[in-house]
């Protein structure tokens, strides 16, 4: 099934796929699952998936290369040669998106060569059939000084958000972003290359932020093409606003799950909101069953590791258009996880995996579940310095 889904047909996409994607909310009822959290849909094989349901239209990671801790120095450092192997690992699992960002203070450094390196990279996804979610701007992370922006330390290199906080309050200093929108829209509005546009990732965070992407928006909207326009954000609810700005395709984030159960629920909550907005809606951030209290809780032992086969086929049920943080193996993007050795992502650099059924489970989603590959639980010797070098095998992850 052709995975694009244009401005001028995602309408009737979402209303037809509301019906048959997810065969109703009933079915769904969290009294399936037990005392422990699981569910028929977590201990379901992942060949007994992709035989018994469609697959899933919209298969993604998020990427970003293993080495860099923030999006200028993905382009920055940009390297042709580690963006075909890395996309290369993606076509293996059948993936066929992409989301990532640009990075605005790159393209303000040299416009010339962002511009280059983006050609790049949208030819090498396209060479696999992969289309791309691309970013504008991301509301996530630390103030976009040289220091944070050059900091390549293991347990010091941070996430940075983008414009930096003195360009968003101040409306004088709003033009060289709207000549990043004009440039990016005017050339790529109607790439075929792309998936959609992403103005902002999560700009609900900060007070600071939501009137400059407001008017952001303004600006991008105006120059609207074919290719959807969407927003990264944490909850369907922040979603009210966005398509009121004129956005065009609702995204969620839900990285970590207490139990299966709530996670069903959520994907209640977006199989019932796309019928009634008659819009396509992503699960455009997930991970993995996790316990404890909130977002930032205090995480130890099988905890800090990747486990996406925990939660891979509940997604594959409700056919949920979705993107896994991340397609490369990482040291966490917060700090406050980072120092307590937390990883995420499938593909070491070399091709191995860190969990053949993570592999396994995501892969299903296209409808074959066979990954045959080298299996690695370790840290890279270049993350030495993150706690607990070689995790144990100690059989099954618990859920």
């Amino acid at each position: 099934m052709d995975s694009r889904i244009s401005r001028r047909r995602f309408l009737q996409v979402g209303a037809t796929s509301a019906s048959i994607g997810f065969a109703g909310c009933n079915a769904w009822s969290v009294s399936s699952a037990d005392e422990t959290g699981r569910t028929q849909g977590v201990n379901a094989s992942s060949r007994e998936l992709a035989s018994n349901r469609d697959p899933v239209n919209v298969r993604g990671a998020i990427y970003i290369p293993t080495r860099a801790f923030n999006r200028y120095q993905m382009w920055h450092e940009y390297d042709p040669a580690v963006i075909e192997r890395d996309l290369g690992y993606a076509a293996s699992l059948n993936l066929n998106a992409i989301r990532t960002w640009l990075s605005y203070e790159f393209w303000l450094e040299d416009r010339t060569a962002h511009e280059e390196r983006l050609e790049h990279f949208l030819e090498t996804a396209d060479s696999y059939g992969i289309e791309v979610l691309l970013g504008l701007f991301d509301s996530i992370g630390e103030e976009p000084t040289l220091e944070n922006l050059y900091d390549t330390g293991l347990l010091t290199g941070v996430q940075t958000f983008s414009p930096s906080t003195r360009t968003m309050l101040d409306k004088e200093l709003w033009g060289n972003p709207r000549d990043f929108i004009y440039w990016f829209m005017t050339k790529y509005r109607d790439d075929e290359r792309l998936l959609a546009i992403e103005l902002s990732n999560e700009p609900g965070w900060k007070r600071s932020s939501r009137k400059f992407v407001e008017g952001m928006a303004k600006m991008m909207t105006h120059y609207r093409g074919s290719i959807p326009l969407t927003m990264g954000s944490t909850s369907l609810a922040n979603n009210t606003d966005y398509l009121d700005w004129g956005l065009d395709i609702l995204q969620f984030h839900y990285n970590f799950a207490q139990t299966p159960a709530l996670f069903r629920r959520v994907l209640e909550q977006a199989a019932l909101t796309k019928s009634r907005q008659g819009k396509q809606v992503w699960l455009s951030e997930w991970q993995r069953v996790r316990p404890g209290e909130g977002f930032f809780a205090d995480v130890t032992g099988e905890a800090r590791y990747p486990d996406y086969s925990s939660l891979a086929p509940l997604i594959h049920e409700a056919n949920v258009g979705n993107f896994f943080w991340s397609l490369m193996l990482r040291p966490a993007s917060e700090l406050h996880f980072r120092r307590q050795g937390v990883v995420n992502g499938l593909f070491h650099e070399d091709g191995a995996v860190w969990n053949l059924d993570d592999a396994r489970a995501i892969k299903a989603m296209s409808g074959d579940p066979e990954y045959d590959g080298t299996e690695r639980k370790e840290y890279p010797d270049w993350m030495s310095e993150m706690k607990g070098s070689t995790i144990p095998r100690t059989g099954p992850h618990p859920r």
